[in-house]
């Protein structure tokens, strides 16, 4: 599929060197820096060296002196408190998070994850008639109940109180409770894009200011934060930045057993960066929520017990050799049905359906369909006589938004701008596809159905190194790009633009990637390059004829070795 290359405007020059002679940096980074609103010593001295004094007041949150009252209150009185999360990562580490904290504090804490197939997303019946019958007298919903409007009232009914931390879009009515959501009427919080966990966070951060409580230990749980932000892929820019990076200094320093055993499991070492996290760790703690039950993964992320660490980390190891299996079977099937679907190409979106998928993959399929086809996508599969499943969606348009357009022919639904979930009667469905269909054509022009590629900056490869240094070691240009991260939504590494690029050398391997070393006219610079799933350019880059190559500059570690390597992000003809 060809990509649309936007590469953005170059800084004013002399703003540039402005702006590079008081921190003293290279003209390449000081417009990088530019770039990201970054515009002065101090700030680039705190985009560079993140301080947890930076957070925000938690008490800036639109209910935070209710909830932790509330909260204190419970402890105080030694009342018995329900944590209920999400099944996904957010969700999970949101929970392990304040069990891990809470309980050094109350030991009537408890916590309840529902099963993805028996109850589905958010507060269930079966949650509620459990926090019922077991005496709870206070449920902590994270990640979920924004709209749960009917369960909090059941909740309530029963003289259970309830403090949802949610950072979904909220619904017209907001439930009967203590709510803390950023993304919530008259909230005034700066920051909007927290995770599920993060807003779980700042509630233990507003009941240590009152307290008068030493924070080490909440901030020695900042791993489990950081996990939620790039398994969630909310923006990796302000708050969640910070939160990020301290997250994965305690990641990297102490990792708690957990994560080291899955690290082990998976054939890989520490330090890990956030792009590692998301590709490595949280499909991991995600697999046990897809194939059984995502208690077993908080258990995992708050028991203390070597021996439980081992046996439940093998357990979802294999649970995520599973999910892989799944997800590699039914997205075949998704594709068979959009090959056989003559009207497909007409379309601006894609909804595929089967009776038999397994839920808990269908968001990954949904994502795979996405990377092949890049429209707004809706893999659905059947759970007690309706359809549910989840949505995908591309840069530019709001999947949520073209969802809730379509809300009176909905059971249930929610989520983000590129992803959310749905249920709906069998009854529905066609009319659903219909005005799905119609609103994100109607809503959308036909240049987003190209993939866009973000281009931040042209350099040719002369600049990456200095003169005089030494092209077997890593550039002092990479190591300071290397402190661009932690890398995601708002924030991602750098791609750049090199003109009138030629080949030396090139390999295919497993018969889609290509392995090249690249150089330029007159340069005497040739860099080892690695394009993933582009063997649809090797005659392009074969033939000779000099092109276009848009990269970023990675490490590349090998026997212990580590030099420079481009990631080819695409190439096309000059």
């Amino acid at each position: 599929m060809q990509k649309r290359w936007l590469i953005k405007s170059a800084q004013n020059s002399t703003t540039v060197e402005d702006f590079r002679s008081e921190p003293k940096t290279d003209s390449i980074v000081a417009e990088l820096l530019l770039q990201r609103g970054i515009d002065s010593f101090e700030r680039a001295r705190d985009f560079f060296n993140p301080s947890l004094e930076q957070l925000h007041n938690p008490f800036a949150l639109l209910n935070m002196e209710k909830a932790v009252s509330l909260l204190d209150q419970s402890i105080e009185n030694q009342n018995r408190i329900l944590l209920y999360g999400d099944y996904d990562v957010d969700g999970t580490t949101a929970v392990s998070l304040l069990y891990n904290f809470l309980k050094e504090y109350t030991d009537r804490i408890d916590y309840y994850i529902p099963d993805r197939y028996k109850e589905g997303y958010g507060l269930s019946d079966q949650g509620v008639v459990f926090a019922i019958e077991n005496n709870y007298d206070l449920v902590i919903a994270l990640d979920c109940g924004i709209k749960a409007v009917e369960k909090v009232s059941r909740l309530k009914e029963a003289q259970i109180d309830v403090i949802i931390c949610d950072h979904h879009t909220p619904g017209e009515v907001i439930p009967d409770a203590i709510v803390l959501n950023p993304k919530q009427e008259k909230c005034n919080y700066p920051f909007k894009e927290l995770s599920g966990c993060g807003v779980g966070f700042k509630l233990l951060d507003g009941w240590c200011v009152q307290k008068g409580v030493d924070k080490e230990s909440l901030f020695s749980l900042l791993d489990l934060v950081a996990i939620s932000i790039g398994a969630d892929l909310v923006e990796v820019t302000g708050e969640n930045r910070i939160l990020a990076f301290k997250g994965l200094e305690v990641l990297n320093a102490n990792p708690r057993s957990a994560f080291r055993k899955m690290m082990e499991m998976a054939g890989r070492s520490f330090p890990l960066t956030l792009t590692d996290v998301v590709f490595t760790i949280a499909p991991r703690i995600n697999a046990a929520g897809r194939i059984s039950s995502g208690m077993e993964a908080v258990e995992l992320m708050t028991t203390a017990s070597e021996e439980k660490i081992s046996i439940a980390a093998e357990q979802i190891q294999a649970y995520n050799t599973e999910r892989r299996e799944l997800d590699e079977g039914i997205t075949l099937e998704a594709l068979k049905q959009i090959e056989n679907d003559p009207n497909f190409n007409q379309k601006k979106t894609t909804v595929v359906y089967n009776a038999d998928w397994q839920k808990g993959v269908v968001g990954i399929v949904a994502s795979r369909l996405v990377e092949s086809h890049y429209k707004p996508t809706i893999v659905l599969t059947e759970t007690d006589g309706v359809y549910t499943g989840s949505a995908r969606s591309i840069e530019g348009v709001d999947v949520y938004e073209a969802i809730d357009s379509c809300a009176d022919l909905l059971d249930r639904y929610g989520g983000h701008k590129y992803a959310a979930g749905l249920t709906i009667s069998k009854d529905n469905l066609h009319a659903f596809i219909e005005r799905f269909e119609k609103f994100v054509a109607t809503h959308t022009t036909v240049e987003l159905f190209n993939p866009q590629l973000t281009i931040d900056i042209e350099i040719n490869f002369d600049q990456i190194f200095k003169e005089g240094e030494d092209r077997m070691k890593i550039p002092r240009l990479k190591r300071i790009l290397s402190r661009f991260e932690p890398h995601g939504p708002g924030n991602m590494s750098p791609v750049f633009i090199s003109s009138n690029v030629y080949t030396t050398e090139m390999r295919v391997l497993k018969e889609k990637h290509l392995k090249l070393n690249v150089t330029q006219p007159k340069s005497d610079v040739v860099l080892p390059a690695i394009g993933f799933n582009l063997f649809e350019k090797a005659d392009l880059v074969s033939s000779g004829i000099p092109f276009d190559l848009a990269y970023t500059i990675d490490v590349n570690k090998w026997n212990g070795k580590e030099t420079i390597q481009l990631n080819i992000k695409d190439i096309r003809e000059i």
